[in-house]
């Protein structure tokens, strides 16, 4: 083991030279003084109490021995913790962690570290659901020390219970939930202590300002577990009303002769703060202090009034009562919220568990009472435990097996046992007889019963059966000789804590609160005074019955061991007491399990298992032997690896000598796990890929049948709708086309475009060639202004050359006539494109009626008052664009290459305002596309403009009284006083 040098000591008492009490104490007293409170004796951990914090835990710690070996790091906690976790996780036991020790042996901080290192190693994936169970079982560590524990003389933070946990895993490692069971309060503490020892923490922590982290800690670890704010303040009122109740005293009042008598509270300002903090009548609290009630053989209610001393007994019986409720009322409270939560084994598999037994040590106090020997009764079987499992049940399992060994002497302690629990002659079957018995049964007629029983019993003494002790007293003490040593217990007050009783008026009153967490921990309180029940079990009985329980659930289990040792009464660091701790080792029967280590095996295995987990690391195993049996397979493996050695072969299980031999096999095995891990992975993925390439295979042949369906529907459609498409006028213009499959989209869409152009080419050839112009016009203006002018005139016919219209121009259309005849002998042009008057605007701002002509060779403005003078005639090459607005006005701006922009607008038409603009743009842009140029057509409400080099704008303003169009300027630029709306 690493850093474990020989100076420090054998790390494993196994390995000792000689097997002697001194050798053992050498090497345990040379580890403890080097800083190792740890050792080994074989799988079970000796704990020496440092009495002080040292460098040995932590996260770091931690991650030293998860998944590591029990051998394969010097002793620790951590390792135990680990060996529990891991026979749970990969064989699926149950396990439990088994932590004994006298008072003060650390058990306590034994079973905390254990605690912590389960929460660190589980839930790698953060699930929150596990988060709250781990928080939960960290902090019900606090919130329990401070309602279970106290100081004593032996232990500043000793445990007055016994506390057994047990945390439930999923098959992933990680807790789920969990459960406590409480044993046997020290409730009697809540009354008395000894000199230097003090009550539960838990009312110091109330009262003491010393004590207000504690206070706070507590406070906090209930929060996180789930208690409600409403929930602690009741426990700090029920704790108040207890320390309360004890301060009432009684005082016997005369009235008139001396035997009337009155029984009265001395100060009773005390009743009405426990009324207070119960939340119970102040009359009713009084009643139950001073009197109880009976009922008579006929159901007759009768109140019989105490004496000072019977008033005495109650309050008592009541306070330690009301504290026991409490303290289960907390355990409960948070097996409540750690109950595992909507787990199904069908659908979550099996939990398996860990359990954790912390319970309190062997104590011999100066006077030891009922509860001492209850308590030393439980180390007793627990001790038995110990015996059967690694003593008694190794010896029988060689001779089992076949296996020839050297059988070691030990002392077996089921007499002890046997004479505190047999039936009708035990120590607590005579006590219960007692408690049942009518008439005046004293702790003094318990002792001759018990007497009378055990006379002849080596392992029971007492001052009648031996007058020569004067150490004893007549009538009072007895002596137990337990495996752990003699102890002298005083019987007074057996009859009274055994038979545990309360009178049935406090629970009543208690039942009867209106504070609903003090409610609750009284069920029995709403029976009937008058109902006839049957006798409750003792104490004592009831705590045999849960030691009883409690041993067969621990035997059902793989269990692990930390044996703790006191180093010394003083409770101070570095020092280890060589007297003291050579009792304990004697008691804890160590010597004796090093001894059947020596003479045995550290460890056994069936074949079968032996097999499963270690086959992989011989080529005649893996995957699956052909050999003779299951032994034939195991040998030839041991033999491949050298090791057949350090073997025993038994009738049914390999016996394994040293540790050492199974380290070297789980390296053997952790090399080739990664290959096998990636055969596996490799096979499984090959598994699955064959799977999916089936399956979408399936997917594509499902889909390219569907795909053909769906195609072949839709041409069926296609081919339904359209055969009347021939049908003239329409082509099929209404025919709705059906959705196509989505592998059909293109398609349609190419056949929609065929169809647009089909239908265009049927509508085309049945109109005149003279109209072709037109249409042609039409679609090119449409074409240019691409929608952005909703009315430009295409339902319209379109005339072109309006001046030489005798409708238009009535007037002067002859005079058009011959200024257009002498236009073509001059300029020579082919065709005219377009004619009308408009209103213009120049760049002095001056507004004049014009009349525009469009050839295909020139555009021109001429004058319609001189006959149709030229004013301006631009060569129609370098007209570049025009500009028009979206709404139903006619003003455009012609752009023309080297010349000022012409702002006009069409007017004087016939009808009225009718809307040409379309007109204008559409001859105009078939003409240039004629020519293969551009025309660049611009719709805008506000047209930018240039004339003589300045930048202008123009926009429409409507205005329905205007009678015709005209432009008003102002600041640079023009508004077309348009008058429709």
């Amino acid at each position: 083991m690493e850093d474990e040098g020989p100076e420090c000591g054998k790390p494993d008492f196994v390995l000792l030279d000689q097997v002697t009490m001194e050798d053992f104490m050498e090497n345990l007293k040379l580890r403890f003084e080097k800083g190792h409170i740890y050792t080994y004796i074989g799988e079970v951990l000796v704990s020496v109490n440092p009495y002080q914090e040292l460098p040995l835990y932590g996260p770091e710690a931690i991650a030293r021995y998860q998944g590591r070996e029990l051998y394969e790091r010097p002793p620790h906690l951590y390792a135990v913790a680990n060996a529990a976790y891991r026979a749970m996780k990969q064989r699926s036991r149950d396990t439990c962690i088994v932590i004994s020790g006298e008072s003060g042996a650390g058990k306590t901080e034994a079973s905390k570290h254990i605690t912590q290192y389960m929460a660190a190693v589980t839930n790698p994936s953060q699930r929150a659901e596990v988060e709250r169970v781990k928080d939960v079982l960290l902090k019900s560590t606090c919130v329990l020390e401070a309602f279970g524990n106290a100081r004593t003389n032996r232990n500043h933070n000793s445990s007055r219970f016994g506390k057994y946990m047990d945390i439930n895993f999923d098959f992933k490692g990680d807790p789920v939930g969990g459960h406590i069971h409480s044993y046997l309060l020290e409730k009697s503490r809540v009354l008395k202590q000894h000199v230097g020892e003090r009550n539960f923490h838990a009312f110091y922590q109330v009262l003491d300002s010393d004590e207000k982290s504690h206070h706070q800690a507590v406070t906090e670890a209930m929060r996180v577990i789930g208690f409600s704010p409403e929930e602690v303040a009741s426990v700090h009122r029920i704790l108040a009303a207890i320390l309360h109740l004890g301060n009432i005293k009684f005082v016997e009042l005369e009235e008139g002769s001396l035997e009337q008598r009155r029984l009265a509270v001395t100060d009773e300002v005390l009743v009405d703060h426990v009324a207070e903090l119960t939340a119970t009548p102040r009359g009713m609290v009084l009643r139950c202090l001073l009197a109880r009630t009976v009922a008579s053989g006929g159901r007759e209610l009768i109140e019989k009034g105490h004496t000072a001393a019977e008033a005495s007994y109650a309050r008592d019986a009541c306070a330690k009562a009301v504290y026991q409720r409490l303290f289960e009322w907390v355990v409960d409270r948070i097996n409540r919220v750690m109950e595992p939560r909507d787990r199904d084994p069908r659908r979550d598999g099996k939990d398996t568990v860990i359990g954790v037994l912390d319970i309190y040590g062997f104590e011999v106090f100066p006077v030891n009472s009922f509860e001492q020997f209850c308590i030393n009764y439980c180390n007793e079987k627990l001790q038995q435990l110990f015996i059967q499992l690694i003593l008694k049940q190794e010896q029988e399992e060689y001779e089992r097996e076949g296996i020839t060994w050297q059988s070691v002497e030990y002392f077996n302690n089921a007499t002890i046992v046997d004479l505190v629990e047999r039936p009708h002659r035990g120590i607590l079957a005579v006590l219960d007889e007692a408690c049942s018995t009518a008439g005046p049964i004293t702790d003094r007629i318990f002792l001759q019963t018990l007497d009378t029983h055990h006379r002849h019993h080596p392992h029971y003494t007492s001052r009648q059966l031996c007058p020569t002790d004067k150490t004893m007293e007549f009538g009072r003490d007895f002596r137990i000789k337990h495996y752990a040593g003699d102890v002298m217990y005083s019987a007074e007050g057996f009859i009274d804590k055994n038979r545990d009783s309360l009178f049935q008026d406090f629970k009543r009153l208690l039942y009867n609160s209106t504070d609903p967490t003090l409610r609750a921990m009284w069920p029995d309180g709403q029976q009937d005074i008058t109902e006839v029940t049957k006798r409750p079990l003792t104490a004592g009985t009831l705590f045999k019955n849960s030691m009883v329980a409690l041993v067969e659930n621990l035997a059902s289990k793989e269990p692990f061991y930390v044996r703790c040792i006191k180093p010394n009464e003083d409770k101070v660091a570095a020092k280890l007491d060589e007297g003291h701790c050579r009792h304990q080792v004697a008691y804890l029967g160590l010597l004796e399990n090093v001894r059947v280590r020596r003479a045995g095996f550290a460890s056994r295995q069936p074949y079968s298992r032996f097999l499963l987990r270690y086959k992989m690391t011989c080529e005649y195993t893996w995957p699956n032997h052909l050999l003779g049996s299951d032994r034939a397979a195991v040998s030839a493996l041991l033999e491949q690896h050298g090791l057949q050695g350090d073997v025993a072969f038994g009738h049914s299980k390999l016996f394994i000598r040293s540790p050492r031999t199974l380290v070297t096999l789980e390296q053997s095995r952790a090399c080739l796990i990664p290959i096998i891990v990636l055969l596996l992975q490799k096979a499984w993925r090959g598994t699955l890929a064959r799977r999916h390439c089936r399956r979408l295979r399936a997917i594509y042949t499902i889909m390219r049948w569907f795909r053909r369906h769906k195609v072949r529907a839709h041409l069926a459609e296609m081919q339904r709708r359209f055969q009347a498409a021939r049908q003239p006028p329409l082509y099929g213009r209404d025919l709705v086309w059906p959705p196509p499959p989505a592998v059909l989209q293109p398609f349609q869409d190419i056949c929609q475009a065929l169809f647009c152009r089909w239908r265009a080419r049927q509508l085309v050839k049945n109109i005149p060639p003279s109209d072709m112009a037109q249409i042609k016009a039409k679609v090119a203006a449409m074409a240019a202004l691409q929608e952005l002018r909703q009315d430009w005139g295409c339902r319209r016919a379109w005339a072109r050359d309006y001046l030489s219209s005798a409708t238009d121009n009535p007037t002067a259309s002859g005079l058009f006539a011959q200024r257009l005849k002498t236009l073509r002998e001059k300029d020579g042009f082919g065709a005219v494109l377009f004619s009308s008057h408009v209103r213009k605007v120049n760049r002095f701002n001056k507004s004049r009626d014009r009349a525009l002509l469009l050839t295909d060779r020139h555009l021109y403005k001429l004058e319609p008052g001189r006959q149709y003078r030229v004013m301006r005639a631009v060569p129609l090459d370098v007209v570049t664009g025009l500009s028009v607005t979206s709404g139903r006005d006619q003003l455009v701006v012609l752009h023309a290459r080297g010349y000022d922009d012409l702002v006009v607008c069409l007017h004087r038409s016939r009808p009225p305002l009718d809307n040409r603009i379309g007109e204008l743009v559409g001859v105009l842009a078939a003409h240039c596309q004629g020519e293969g140029r551009a025309l660049e057509v611009r719709v805008s409400d506000c047209i930018p403009l240039t004339q003589r080099g300045a930048r202008r704008l123009v926009s429409v303003e409507p205005k329905p009284e205007q009678p015709e169009p005209d432009f008003r300027c102002s600041r640079g630029a023009f508004t077309l006083l348009w008058p429709g709306c």
